[in-house]
């Protein structure tokens, strides 16, 4: 009989621990993990949004993230030029830094695969916002994105 209640008290004893350190998501958790479609692109001066450009014509952008990877595509029916690019992202204290693996030919002319894109990130359930700032901490450009899936 001491056996069994030893037994169960353990038992008890350990569904408490493994309860306490299981972590729960935060309340309104959101991820970056999915596919999103860029809706439009703030334009910034002193910090605050001048302008809205949305795509039109055709032209679309999707970007997928998944397990510590992502990928891109931009299609422009008027652009000869294939537009994408994959690699490695994490957020890292509210940023979001993106570095290139191997890109389309039009994209590695104009970047360096050892480059890291580093955006702020503004991150909702559905939507998020990568902000592009310059040298002085000063944003000037925003990609703005809604989930797809």
């Amino acid at each position: 009989m001491k056996k069994l209640s030893l037994i169960v008290l353990s038992i008890f004893c350990a569904s408490i621990f493994i309860g306490f350190t299981i972590e729960e998501p935060a309340a309104g958790h959101t991820s970056l993990e999915g596919v999103w479609e860029m809706k439009h692109q703030y334009i910034y001066e002193n910090n605050e949004i001048q302008d809205t450009l949305f795509d039109v014509n055709g032209k679309r952008q999707v970007k997928i993230y998944s397990n510590g990877k992502v990928m891109w595509s931009r299609y422009s029916p008027k652009d000869a030029n294939e537009w994408f690019g994959y690699g490695s992202y994490e957020i890292v204290d509210g940023f979001l830094e993106e570095r290139l693996e191997y890109a389309s030919n039009a994209m590695m002319k104009i970047v360096d695969t050892t480059a890291v894109f580093r955006f702020e990130l503004v991150l909702d359930k559905n939507s998020y916002s990568q902000i592009s700032m310059d040298e002085d901490d000063e944003r000037y450009n925003s990609e703005n994105y809604d989930r797809i899936e």
